[in-house]
C-alpha cells in the first residue's frame, strides 16, 4: 500500500501544485458564479465545478493527460443526457 506522501508526490507530478490548481480552479468557479444570470440545476453545476477542476489541473499540470479530458467529456455527457431524458 502506498504512503500518503508518495501518493500526493504522484498526483503532484501530474497535476502540479495543489495551492497553483487551487486557484485556479477558483478563478474559474468566480467566472461562472458571477454570470450565472440562468439558474443551473444542481447537477449542471456540480458538472461545472468539476470540468473546471479537471480544467485546473490541466492547465497547472499535464496538459497531455488525456484521463483528463475524457472526465470532462464525462461531465458534460451526463448532463446531456439527462435534457434528453436519459439521467444516469
Amino acid at each position: 500500500m502506498k504512503s500518503l506522501d508518495s501518493i500526493l508526490e504522484e498526483r503532484g507530478t501530474r497535476y502540479g501544485v495543489f495551492v497553483h490548481h487551487a486557484r485556479i480552479t477558483q478563478e474559474l468557479k468566480k467566472v461562472i458564479s458571477k454570470n450565472n444570470g440562468k439558474k443551473l440545476g444542481p447537477d449542471q453545476l456540480e458538472a461545472l465545478d468539476m470540468i473546471c477542476h479537471k480544467i485546473g489541473r490541466i492547465i497547472n499540470g499535464d496538459p497531455d493527460y488525456s484521463d483528463s479530458w475524457r472526465d470532462i467529456a464525462g461531465y458534460a455527457a451526463l448532463v446531456a443526457d439527462r435534457l434528453d431524458g436519459n439521467a444516469r
